[in-house]
């Protein structure tokens, strides 16, 4: 049987690395992941608690609201105000989804068709180039800073750009002035501009990421969608939301109204307290990666391998050494897992223009980086100055 929507779609090449990786555990190696993004910092405790207080509750193990519950819509919307400085409706501009790429994906079902553009960074986070071709669309990449070229020489005109800062891979960020005229675009062109905003609060060195819902007219052309995953490091609770333009967001909310009953309730009740009572957690977080950014670059750089430092997402995002680079990133991230005991993702898997670097993801501690860079060190040491 053919699976034509599926069986379009790229080789998922981050599957070569792990497996790669587990054979070597299997083998007793110790293997340090620094491939996979998922976050290792505990959600936050008053969160947890509420759960299982929640859970407990046989009224809270019905069906649920597949838009959110109210409490939870509002409690977001209040955020917002705080955070962005941006009033939206909870009623008309927000949605709750099961995580933020389940939000992007539906949301591009509802925005495009087949015969519709859609201009995409890449490289980029898979979903953002596989979910418009799921929906039919075709997708035409652009490099991260080439977005509005891309808008303007795109032919027949897209209906919908996906953005994303800061940004993963890549860990580029924007200015306000960046998304006001991204903003400007959409609305000359008559397009919907997407911002995934999954790293709002992962910055550093006094980059403050801006929500693309500041920009004046914003509430005309654009939505975006927020994630408490990492943000309140929540990531297995699936916890996201689509803000913005109302019409976009009641379309999602009717397709979702026959796709899904929403999260968990007692997960939207504890998420609740995250948003109300929370709200230095992100900042705890946003530290943590920060001093682990510090320990991969800097052990990085004692090994010969000087790697600017990112200023947000939980990503360093490698340029591969002078001497592996023409055989490519999955090769290099191979080598890595194998003669250093280290998995990254290679950059290939996130699309074109990715294959001359690897991306590392901040999920270890401090020593256990240390204990990479390391074992890295030796690895491009031996290459540099081979055995007679």
């Amino acid at each position: 049987m053919e699976f034509r929507r599926v069986g379009d779609l790229p080789p998922y090449v981050f599957a070569t690395v792990d497996e790669l990786k587990r054979r070597l555990r299997r083998e007793g190696r110790d293997v340090i992941d620094l491939g996979f993004g998922n976050p290792d910092i505990p959600s936050p405790a008053p969160v947890v608690e509420k759960l299982a207080e929640a859970a407990a509750r046989p009224a809270n193990h019905r069906y649920s609201a597949s838009r959110g519950i109210p409490h939870l819509r509002d409690a977001l919307a209040e955020l917002y105000k705080r955070r962005f400085g941006v009033e939206v409706d909870p009623e008309t501009q927000i949605v709750a989804t099961i995580g933020a790429k389940e939000g992007l994906s539906h949301l591009m079902w509802v925005l495009l068709e087949p015969g519709d553009v859609a201009v995409v960074p890449t490289p980029s986070y898979p979903i953002h180039l596989v979910a418009p071709r799921l929906a039919g669309a075709t997708v035409v990449g652009t490099a991260v800073e080439g977005i509005e070229d891309a808008v303007r020489s795109t032919t027949p005109a897209p209906r919908v750009v996906v953005i994303s800062y800061p940004h993963n891979p890549t860990t580029a960020t924007a200015t306000p002035e960046l998304l006001q005229r991204l903003v400007d675009l959409a609305r000359e062109r008559e397009l919907i501009l997407v911002h995934d905003f999954a790293y709002a609060d992962i910055a550093f060195d006094g980059h403050v990421a801006p929500s693309v819902l500041q920009a004046d007219g914003a509430e005309e052309c654009a939505v975006e969608l927020y994630s408490l995953t990492k943000s309140f490091s929540m990531a297995g609770w699936r916890v996201g939301f689509v803000v913005g333009r109302p019409d976009v967001v009641q379309a999602l909310a009717k397709l979702k109204s026959y796709l899904d009953y929403g999260t968990f309730q007692p997960i939207q009740i504890a998420s609740i307290v995250a948003l109300r009572e929370c709200a230095d957690y992100p900042r705890e977080v946003c530290e943590v990666y920060r001093s682990r950014r510090d320990a991969l670059c800097s052990g990085l750089a004692r090994a010969g391998w000087d790697v600017e430092p990112p200023r947000g997402t939980m990503f360093v995002w490698a340029p591969i050494p002078e001497p592996f680079r023409a055989a490519g990133s999955l090769d290099f991230a191979v080598r890595l897992a194998q003669e250093a005991a280290v998995a990254v993702s290679p950059g290939v898997g996130f699309g074109e223009g990715g294959d001359g670097h690897v991306r590392f993801a901040l999920v270890e501690n401090e020593q256990r980086i240390a204990q990479a860079t390391r074992s890295i060190r030796r690895m491009l040491a031996a290459v540099a100055s081979p055995a007679a």
